[in-house]
């Protein structure tokens, strides 16, 4: 009997360091993880503010105005510059060949786990797409489509002057008359940008302003051009998105 109480003593006794350690690489690698995300932000900042050295915004008309020759000597990919009122949207986005190399690289091509905001890799330069998708991470320090969720909230929405949104390329800025704001499950559907025919079109437009979660009271057709934005959230089974018409 002894024997048995001094043995089962002894495997207590090595139990007890295997489960410092395990807490031990817990600790470590949440150390690790934090470490991490503080560098990979401090990044970002540093590499936008560099960005923003080449543009100048008119805060009283929303003009942008964005040197791209300057800001392509950073990086070539750059297409656009993207602001949403009333939250951290304020930034130039990039286009890649796929829809993977932005989810975890940075305005300089480095990566970085907080991405950076690009274009659906489907939509043509020529200006004549129906439907311009923008993705970005949702970050939890509100950078990149952190603060993308500020427009399911009625202090958002009911600012008039939230509801445009400012595009600025090549051609010059574009303003954008918000339609339709919303959250779905994880989805395709809203990022389609190629369409047979005029009434297929329609009824794309049709269902996302059905989605919105406030009627904006906006006529859609089939000439009108769109803009989206896209951010997962809920652990990325959900995304919030952001319709608008292309209205000047």
């Amino acid at each position: 009997m002894g024997k048995r109480i001094e043995k089962h003593a002894v495997e207590k006794k090595h139990k007890i360091p295997f489960f410092r350690i395990i807490s031990f690489i817990i600790v470590a690698l949440c150390l690790v993880y934090i470490v991490n995300w503080i560098i990979e932000n401090r990044h970002s900042n540093e590499i936008m503010q560099v960005a923003k050295e080449y543009v100048i915004e008119d805060e009283n008309n929303n003009d942008i105005n964005v040197d791209f020759d300057k800001l392509r000597e950073i990086n070539q990919e750059i297409v656009g510059w993207i602001k949403v009122n009333d939250t951290n949207i304020d930034y130039p986005v990039v286009q890649s060949s796929d829809n993977s190399f932005y989810l975890s690289h940075s305005l300089d091509k480095e990566y970085n786990a907080a991405g950076w905001p690009f274009v659906d890799y489907r939509v043509k330069s020529d200006g004549n797409d129906k439907n311009i998708t923008i993705y970005g991470h949702n970050r939890k320090d509100g950078s990149m489509f952190g603060s993308l969720k500020n427009i399911l909230e009625p202090e958002w929405y009911e600012n008039k002057e939230n509801l445009q949104v400012t595009y600025v390329t090549d051609e010059g800025t574009k303003t954008y008359q918000v339609f339709s704001v919303y959250q779905i499950e994880k989805e395709t559907f809203y990022t389609n940008t190629a369409f047979d025919n005029d009434e297929e079109y329609i009824s794309f437009l049709n269902e996302l302003k059905s989605r919105s979660e406030v009627d904006f009271n906006i006529d859609l057709n089939e000439e009108d051009k769109i803009l989206t934005l896209s951010t997962c959230a809920t652990n990325n089974f959900y995304r919030v998105v952001l319709h608008a018409k292309l209205i000047n």
